[in-house]
């Protein structure tokens, strides 16, 4: 299998929010080191997930799959999956997919960690 071509950084920005900062790109192979992220990012007492596309420079519709398996997972645990630094054309990508409606997108990180406040 190609290793993917992607690496998730996490940081945490308070005792209850992780910022999962995507480098490269996210498709099917990214599968593994993505939940990797997730499961570290997703601690007790973590409420929300930041998604950090600024970096992001391609995703396939593998790659959609694997964001709505996170949203899923972070469902379960009852917490909100914020994004920001999304491209004009992974924006309507969000839009058509109506992922615009489950994960709250922002302009900046500034603008989704304010509206944890």
């Amino acid at each position: 299998m190609p290793e993917a071509a992607t690496t998730f950084e996490v940081r945490a920005v308070s005792d209850g929010v992780r910022v999962i900062d995507i480098e490269g790109d996210i498709t099917a192979q990214s599968d593994d080191v993505l939940m990797d992220a997730y499961g570290r990012a997703s601690g007790e007492g973590v409420k929300a997930i930041v998604l950090n596309f600024s970096a992001l420079d391609y995703m396939n519709s593998g790659g959609i799959g694997l964001l709505v398996t996170l949203l899923v997972r972070a469902q379960r645990q009852h917490q909100m999956v914020l994004a920001h630094g999304l491209s004009d054309h992974y924006r309507q990508i969000f839009e058509l997919t109506r992922l615009d409606e489950a994960v709250g997108i922002h302009e900046n990180e500034a603008d989704a960690l304010g509206t944890l406040s």
